[in-house]
């Protein structure tokens, strides 16, 4: 395994590590006081509109997208550290318009979408003058196991009509939002994994309602978490995204960079918990020396270093092997990432938490939004179980003489 960097790509890291420590995380307090301020909690503040344009500028954009002449030509490992740069603030993939859903939205696009699918919402998304939101989670089910899904797409005629409940749909309430990618079930009879399809819904399609906004842990998203019902929505058949059938497979395609990605801001996450732990813990006293001086503290920060390096080179391997054996050669990594980045990184945020007392439960430092996030996205994008259940599938599958 090469985990070198081309001159390119530690140019670019470079630049953002740059531009993350002079314009992104000043201004995490300007963009916090402007939501406060704003009238519609979901608006874009408009010091994020400066720095995503700062950024574009700078050619700092779509550096997650690799597919043919779309996004800027990066494999996986490539855009591997500048994502784990980015995740160091809540607000900084969104800078660089390489912020979920919109990312794994514009990756089956990219991959799957006709040309006039990609002219009408992969470009205006690339573009960021729209956002999107993927409508996949339903109450009503344990949507850990996509068979369970049963929001109904019915062809009828020249149209196909929708009719289900979703939730958590993230991105949703952005007013800028203007796509809904869905999956329901188009076939009940068909073999499990061939029963679900997707379909490009327009935003504003008659029959879409926001029911409310829900939070996570007590923290309102900026782009808004949608419990969506859907009752008989209707649009053209040149709405479905690939073939019918082809939903679950899109899904998968859909998710192993993805998962790559959110593993890697992860890292970001707990780099910048263990940055703010170290400083504070080197600048209070208590029992006559420095927090640092303390030995469970010091104990905190060394576990802490090596579980992320630990984490870094799991991801950057999983990462490789996507670019040169394919997602599916990788798809025990990608799970194990999955399970391994947030569960390190919420345990750095924790101690930092700790280590910083009544500080770290507040709304003073970044901490309890990392806390937040971090254990919230163990259940997003799977659940932590289902990827174990992965991980250890395959590993039984290498004893077949063991085999009842």
């Amino acid at each position: 395994m090469d985990f070198g960097l081309p001159p390119r790509t530690d140019e670019l890291r470079t630049r953002i590590a740059a531009f993350m420590k002079e314009y992104v995380v000043p201004a995490e307090a300007v963009y916090e006081r402007q939501l406060a301020e704003a009238d519609n909690p979901h608006e874009l503040p408009q010091v994020m509109r400066e720095l995503k344009e700062k950024a574009r500028a700078e050619g700092l954009w779509n550096l997650f997208l690799a597919h043919g002449a779309w996004g800027a030509g990066l494999t996986n490992l490539e855009y591997a550290p500048l994502a784990e740069l980015a995740g160091r603030s809540v607000i900084g993939p969104e800078v660089f318009n390489c912020s979920a859903p919109d990312t794994g939205n514009m990756e089956l696009l990219a991959l799957f979408g006709t040309p006039e699918q990609q002219d009408r919402w992969l470009r205006p998304l690339l573009a960021a003058e729209i956002r999107s939101c993927f409508a996949m989670t339903e109450p009503e089910v344990a949507s850990s196991d996509a068979r369970n899904i049963r929001t109904r797409i019915t062809r009828e005629g020249d149209a196909y009509v929708v009719n289900g409940h979703k939730w958590y749909t993230s991105g949703i309430l952005d007013p800028d939002c203007r796509l809904i990618i869905l999956m329901g079930v188009t076939d009940p009879d068909a073999p499990s994994y061939r029963q679900q399809s997707m379909l490009l819904i327009p935003r504003d399609t008659p029959g879409i309602t926001v029911l409310r906004d829900l939070p996570m842990f007590g923290y309102t998203d900026r782009c808004g978490h949608g419990d969506v019902l859907f009752e008989d929505v209707r649009v053209p058949v040149s709405s479905l995204l690939g073939g019918e059938g082809e939903g679950f497979a899109l899904a998968q395609g859909r998710l192993g960079p993805g998962r790559m990605h959110y593993a890697m801001r992860a890292v970001g996450f707990a780099e910048r918990a263990l940055e703010l732990m170290c400083r504070r813990t080197l600048t209070r006293t208590a029992f006559g020396g420095t927090l640092a001086e303390q030995g469970v503290v010091r104990e905190w920060i060394a576990r802490s270093r090596i579980e992320i390096e630990q984490l870094r080179l799991l991801v950057l391997k999983s990462a490789w092997l996507m670019d040169t054996s394919g997602n599916s050669a990788a798809r025990t990594e990608v799970a194990a990432i999955k399970v391994a980045a947030l569960e390190v990184a919420h345990r750095v945020v924790d101690r930092a938490v700790q280590a910083h007392g009544a500080a770290g439960v507040s709304d003073d430092t970044v901490l309890a939004r990392l806390y937040a996030i971090t254990r919230a996205l163990r259940i997003a994008d799977g659940p932590d179980e289902v990827h174990l259940r992965t991980v250890a599938r395959h590993e039984l599958a290498k004893y077949p003489e063991e085999s009842a």
